[in-house]
């Protein structure tokens, strides 16, 4: 999930990261109000999660209300490389002395977090010739390495200092809120020497996000995840293609990481919770089967107050419908599950006494 700038701001803000005023509006009479708040002279920022946007006209200078007036409603109504405005950021000017690029990425190849830092910033990074790459581990940035990077793309006294805080800060905010990317670009140097961020992008971890309820509200929920709240269970769309069911969140976070730890790509998180019905988990499989890119269930359940036999008769009511026509791999503990086991004998759920056997078959199976 790729965040607007200001909502990344809203998480740079919160770590401490040095940020110019600014206020976020989705329409004029909102802007008009932040405008007096905020006071001239100030930016208007188009919020599209993409690139380009200075090139493209979502980014200008207001210096009074007649401008404003011009053009608040003239960024509004831009598409940059498809995408409408989702809002409009209002944001204090910047006496910027030098502009720097700072950014830090998962590099799932090495497992580990690697920082990109430059002298050069307010350009793509690619185009750069004098980068400074670091390894960091899966750890936060430490004092030293961050005084290191500040040495080494020329920063010294209180920019240098300012820039190693901010290094840490970004640190410890992707590593805690397990993103891909955390960019500041521009990362700016004042006429005072003080060291600001002017842009911010802020990616997080598809897989991951589920475990970060504060995240949530940045997540623009598609037609099925609001069906299925609708519904009265929990379910989260991921870009892979076996979908994970179970009941109780910690056990369907536990079977997803097991699941992508084996080399599975999870399609969804789907938590069926503690008061589901044949109803609701039949309801729950018809949004599988919207799901074009699923090739197979993987399901996790150990029966308590939920009895396993419920979660039975709802598959072999979707069989019965011809709802779904996928691999199920599935482990069944707790309450009835002997006579769920007996129930599926003979369906198109294969059953496994461990949750690792039916996971190595799921990954086998829609590997091939």
């Amino acid at each position: 999930m790729q965040l607007l700038e200001f909502q990344a701001k809203e998480l740079f803000r919160e770590y401490g990261i040095n940020l110019l005023d600014s206020i976020a509006s989705t329409n004029i009479e909102q802007g008009r109000k932040d405008a007096k708040q905020l006071g001239y002279p100030f930016v208007i920022k188009i919020q599209v999660p993409v690139g380009g946007r200075g090139k493209a006209g979502g980014i200008l200078t207001c210096q009074n209300d007649d401008e404003f007036e011009l053009k608040y409603p003239q960024v509004m109504d831009l598409t940059i490389k498809g995408e409408k405005a989702r809002a409009i950021l209002l944001e204090k000017m910047a006496d910027i002395k030098k502009e720097l690029y700072l950014s830090l990425f998962l590099n799932r190849s090495k497992r580990c977090y690697t920082i990109i830092a430059s002298a050069e910033g307010g350009v793509e990074i690619e185009s750069v010739k004098n980068q400074i790459i670091k390894e960091v581990g899966l750890g936060k940035v430490s004092d030293e390495l961050a005084n290191e990077v500040a040495k080494e793309i020329g920063l010294e006294g209180k920019t240098a200092e300012q820039f190693a805080d901010i290094l840490k800060k970004l640190s410890k905010l992707t590593i805690e809120k397990e993103a891909e990317l955390a960019e500041i670009n521009p990362l700016a140097i004042m006429k005072d020497d003080s060291v600001v961020a002017l842009d911010g992008k802020f990616v997080t971890d598809d897989n991951s996000n589920f475990r970060h309820e504060e995240l949530q509200k940045y997540q623009e929920k598609s037609e099925i995840e609001e069906r299925a709240e609708k519904s009265g269970f929990s379910l989260v769309e991921l870009d892979g293609n076996i979908a994970v069911v179970g009941n109780g969140a910690g056990l369907v976070m536990a079977t997803l990481d097991m699941l992508s730890d084996n080399g599975g790509k999870p399609a969804c998180f789907l938590d069926v919770g503690g008061g589901a019905t044949t109803e609701s988990v039949y309801e729950a499989l018809t949004l599988i089967s919207k799901m074009d890119r699923v090739k197979g269930i993987l399901v996790n359940l150990y029966g308590g107050i939920v009895k396993t036999t419920v979660v039975a008769e709802a598959f072999l009511k979707a069989y019965e419908d011809n709802l779904i026509d996928l691999p199920v791999f599935s482990r069944l503990k707790g309450t009835e599950a002997e006579k769920a086991t007996e129930m599926l004998q003979g369906s198109r759920t294969k059953m496994f006494a461990t949750v690792e056997e039916a996971i190595n078959a799921a990954v086998m199976e829609v590997k091939n």
